[in-house]
């Protein structure tokens, strides 16, 4: 009888044990899977195309994120839902869990990057700050001006000065600069479409280009907002009178890279498509890249009677109606200039 006994408990004795061991394994893997990563701070992480189950964990003991052992097979036999994960490049944040990186792998969660670019900025700005965008694919860099202005949609031999919103543009790792510049590029025909259609009426703009032109000039002249529709009301009684813009900006974006910070009297004596104080209207493409606010004010100018607009030298300008008025104004502010020397 008592041999019949320990036949019979051992087999329970057994199972007890494989139980306690399962229950152990279990333990470790949960273990493993919830442990904090090694990092002191945020870390880009890169997962790419065709990564596998080994490669990704050779990827995060390459890190240093985790030990090599043999416990991470398991994990994904445990949870095969984390194995799940999308190639791309994530952001790994101090504190996560080994299972939470799993989980934003598997989400496709990547990491956003953002690229501003700022109102007044003009197309050698846009350029420089898309190459030295992280993570960007550059192949503008490598088109025509006519590959690009077919790429955008353009007419053929259309400046693509202007035609690019200033704004702050999100994207993920291996988007292209293309792709950025066809969004800030739709972006701006949507906006300029929008106020070129709710536009006062009778403004002495042949189209919607012309609007961008002097909105560009606009946002050169002045960043006080209140001064906006001002600025555009002298430029707009100008074009009407048939005088000449004469406005510094657009001297100084013909002179390109010859501006050294200061303009000369020779400057405004040297003729470039530019020069408004050479040439009768507007230029003949944008300046920069301008902002709804100048868009706006070049939409709907105040309705002034000036004709003339000098610095104060307190950030904003003096508006004028006449050249002695004008003329008054600008000994003003040389004098202003002379004492805070």
């Amino acid at each position: 009888m008592k041999f019949k006994k320990h036949i019979l408990i051992l087999p329970g004795l057994i199972i007890v044990i494989a139980l306690i061991i399962f229950f152990s394994f279990m333990k470790k893997i949960e273990n493993f899977a919830d442990q904090k990563i090694n990092l002191n701070q945020d870390l880009i992480f890169t997962v790419p195309a065709g990564t596998g189950r080994t490669g990704l964990e050779a990827l995060l003991i390459k890190h240093k994120l985790i030990e090599d052992n043999q416990l991470m097979p398991w994990l994904f036999r445990v949870e095969p839902e984390l194995m799940k994960f999308k190639a791309g490049t994530y952001r790994l944040q101090k504190g996560m869990s080994l299972r939470a990186i799993l989980q934003l792998f598997a989400s496709g969660k990547e990491m956003q990057f953002a690229i501003r670019f700022v109102e007044g900025s003009n197309l050698s700005d846009w350029s420089k700050i898309l190459q030295n965008a992280p993570y960007l694919k550059h192949v503008v860099e490598n088109k025509t001006p006519q590959e690009l202005t077919d790429a955008l949609g353009m007419k053929a031999g259309e400046s693509l000065e202007g035609w690019f919103y200033p704004d702050t543009y999100m994207y993920t790792a291996g988007t292209s600069d293309m792709e950025l510049l066809k969004r800030a590029h739709n972006k701006m025909q949507t906006v300029l479409d929008q106020e070129w259609k709710s536009r006062e009426k009778n403004l002495p703009y042949k189209n919607a280009h012309e609007m961008l032109i002097m909105a560009s000039i606009i946002e050169k002249e002045t960043a006080i907002e209140s001064e906006r529709t001002k600025v555009a009301s002298v430029f707009i009684n100008r074009l009407r009178l048939k005088m000449r813009l004469q406005t510094d900006p657009t001297v100084i974006y013909g002179l390109g890279d010859k501006y050294t910070g200061t303009i000369f009297r020779s400057n405004l004596t040297t003729f470039t498509p530019y020069n408004t104080y050479m040439i009768d209207g507007l230029p003949p493409t944008p300046i920069a890249m301008p902002g709804l606010a100048s868009i706006k004010a070049a939409a709907h100018p105040a309705v002034t009677e000036y004709l003339y607009f000098v610095a104060n030298g307190n950030g904003g300008h003096t508006f004028t109606t006449n050249l002695v008025a004008h003329n008054k104004a600008v000994t003003l502010y040389r004098q202003r200039l002379k004492q805070d020397k």
